[in-house]
């Protein structure tokens, strides 16, 4: 087993004398000095005035997972420094992405001296403006993009400023949830040289984990470095339910099992993103701060039901996203638009899309005077957030940026076809590039047998495995398909077997009417296939066989 997670780590780009660290990533072997971000001190130390004087803290987030994380991680530090902060998270529909100076100056209104915007705030320049106008003093928190030129705040803190050091933007794959704990960091650090810590227990920074992990996940950061160590870490954390709002969320998520890496992307997230999506913006941050059981539960159980509510109204966009799409599966981003689309899932269908064709996607859901507000999805080595903001400076849209692998924008009316062309000029290398490399590579090649429950395990201990650090790819073969059927929601599943007589299960999710898809229902009996993609338990029913999520396959000669 360590040979293979060596050889592991090795194929993830981990230098040979590295190793140690990265087989058990631990946070003080990856944890920088939060002083080299730009702007960081100076932020600890209003914060830690803030905290002795007394003043009252506004924390302004977004309201997708990474803004909801970020949030409820500073809300649950202060409440331990003894502060009683406010949380304000915008309406999506309604105020749409990032602080408004309405809503800046209201919480100035409200009695707040100081405000830290969280995963928000990069591109907030009039926002910001009114607020210091208004003498309220702004931490901006965020990983996005920035100009050349930033918003005025009292500290802005980011590791993508065009301005950060080295050290600084060697972090710029963190989330905001990321950033924001090492801000909390450096205002415990910067009290405990007050001497604060003389009269009150200094909090364990350790224990906010759990949420640092889920919105590292849950935003798609990569998975390197310091957030393999956030997220190793947190889903230690995780097991231990110390969070009341996430043990809710758990048990509404029916995991009986302690969460693993994917059930934070594809069980906790979603659920957390929903309040944002189509339900009240602020659920997630209370969930995740609350402190009474059943409260928790109450959240929790409302999440899970907006969850599904979420997942209707998606089906029948994405249907609609990709029958326009068909149109443009050559391009090199595949723009669509159209009214009615609900805003709060252009995001999660754009990934469909990108799935589905391969490119960049851009959905863009369009408002009743015309305007658009959009979502969009990269591919490895394409560049959206950059190409958005360029788009933004060269005067195609109202707003937009964002990050390499996703981004949003507002477009003005009758301004579509200019910002496709403008997008797919920019990006049309970049994506030709990206496709020419897009051959799967593999970890592993098997016989069938060898797709076993002991193999997962072994696979596992290079985990955990996510964006920027794939799961294992392994190819099985040659090997027969017994059946074949289509079951839930156009997924393909069927068993093969070797030569040998040994047989594992397979499942192609989503791939009914691909080509893949289809191939495989259509196999005759005799074929003998390579089949290819990632490897682990089958907990179905309480099972614990191994089976494949396939991801290709190819007819063995």
């Amino acid at each position: 087993m360590d040979a293979l997670v060596d050889e592991l780590l090795l194929a993830r780009g981990v230098e040979r004398e590295d190793l140690a660290r990265h087989r058990e990533p631990r946070l003080r072997d990856f944890l920088p000095d939060p002083s080299c971000f730009q702007d960081m001190d100076k932020g600890a130390k209003r914060l830690a005035d803030a905290v002795q004087a007394g003043e009252t803290i506004a924390i302004f987030g977004d309201y997708d997972v990474d803004g909801a994380t970020s949030a409820a991680l500073l809300v649950l530090l202060l409440r331990r420094l003894g502060a009683a902060p406010m949380v304000y998270i915008p309406d999506r529909l309604m105020e749409g992405y990032g602080p408004s100076g309405k809503a800046l100056v209201e919480l100035k209104a409200r009695g707040a001296q100081v405000a830290v915007c969280v995963d928000c705030g990069a591109q907030a320049f009039d926002a910001l403006d009114e607020a210091k106008k208004a003498d309220l003093d702004v931490i901006v928190v965020d990983h996005h993009q920035c100009a050349s030129l930033l918003p005025v705040a009292h500290a802005l803190i980011n590791p993508n400023r065009l301005d950060e050091n080295a050290d600084g933007a060697a972090h710029g794959h963190l989330a905001a949830v990321g950033m924001a704990f090492l801000l909390g960091v450096a205002l415990v650090r910067e009290l405990r040289g007050r001497g604060m810590f003389e009269a009150i227990d200094e909090p364990k920074m350790l224990d906010l984990l759990d949420v640092v992990a889920l919105g590292t996940v849950a935003d798609v950061a990569r998975l390197k470095g310091l957030n393999r160590a956030f997220v190793t870490q947190g889903l230690k954390v995780m097991a231990g339910r110390r969070n009341v709002g996430l043990a809710a969320l758990i048990e509404a998520s029916r995991l009986t099992r302690d969460p693993a890496c994917r059930d934070l992307g594809f069980a906790l997230g979603p659920r957390i993103n929903a309040g944002g999506r189509v339900g009240k913006s602020d659920l997630g941050v209370r969930l995740l701060t609350s402190t009474d059981a059943e409260e928790a539960r109450t959240i929790a159980a409302e999440l899970d039901r907006l969850n599904e509510e979420r997942r209707a109204i998606e089906m029948l966009v994405c249907e609609q996203a990709i029958a326009q799409a068909e149109d443009q599966k050559d391009a090199p981003v595949i723009t669509v638009m159209s009214g009615g689309w609900h805003q709060g899932v252009i995001g999660i269908v754009a990934g469909r899309v990108k799935e589905r064709f391969g490119r960049p996607a851009i959905v863009i859901a369009e408002c009743e005077d015309g305007t658009g507000k959009g979502s969009g999805r990269s591919i490895g080595g394409v560049d959206l957030g950059a190409a958005v903001l360029a788009a933004k400076e060269s005067g195609l849209l109202i707003a937009g940026g964002g990050h390499a692998m996703a981004a949003g924008l507002t477009l003005p009316a009758g301004g579509l076809e200019a910002f496709r062309e403008f997008i797919n000029d920019r990006l049309a290398a970049d994506v030709e590039k990206s496709r020419g490399d897009r051959a799967l590579l593999l970890d592993a090649l098997l016989a069938p047998g060898g797709v076993a429950a002991a193999l997962c395990d072994a696979l596992d201990a290079a985990g955990p495995y996510g964006a920027g650090w794939p799961q294992p790819r392994v190819a099985a073969g040659p090997a027969r398909l017994l059946k074949t059927g289509i079951v839930g929601d156009g997924h393909v599943r069927g068993i093969a077997c070797g030569d040998d007589g040994k047989s594992f299960k397979f499942i192609a999710f989503r791939s009914a009417t691909t080509e893949l898809g289809q191939a495989l229902l259509a196999s005759p009996a005799d074929a003998r296939w390579w089949l290819a993609g990632t490897i682990k338990r089958d907990e179905w029913n309480g099972g614990n066989a191994a089976e494949m999520h396939l991801e290709d396959a190819a007819p063995a000669s």
